[in-house]
């Protein structure tokens, strides 16, 4: 029987986690998509990373499947991808998802809050 924890471990095992400083340089050299993973109540609530692809967990196979009708085509399989969520643990979740998915270059930033208190870019959606 596996428990959330165990999900975790895997999820950041295979994901690597970068610092919030480390996020904000690949935002400003504008190589990366970043992605909120989490749903539009929190993202109204607080806002995101200026210029995110937002795509809620519940629907990040169906965005990131080039093959479905729903897929988000910035989400591409040789991007590097930069995931953010409440705390963390949902963008490891989905960026394992993401890797599972044949997505070669993939990261988690962890919560926004730290992103917006290190001064990363912001905005209102």
């Amino acid at each position: 029987m596996k428990l959330a924890n165990d999900y975790l471990e895997e999820a950041n095992a295979a994901v690597p986690r970068i610092s919030t400083e480390d996020g904000i340089k690949k935002h400003t050299d504008g190589q990366s998509v970043f992605v909120d993973v989490r749903d539009s109540a929190d993202v109204a609530k607080t806002g995101t990373i200026a210029g995110a692809v937002l795509v809620a967990r519940g629907m990040l196979e169906f965005k990131a499947d080039d093959t479905h009708q729903l897929h988000n085509p910035a989400l591409k399989k040789d991007a590097d991808i930069v995931l953010v969520c409440g705390a963390g643990g949902q963008a490891a979740l989905s960026g394992k998802t993401l890797v599972e998915m044949g997505f070669k270059n993939v990261s988690n930033v962890g919560g926004i809050s730290a992103w917006k208190d290190a001064g990363g870019p912001m905005e209102q959606v």
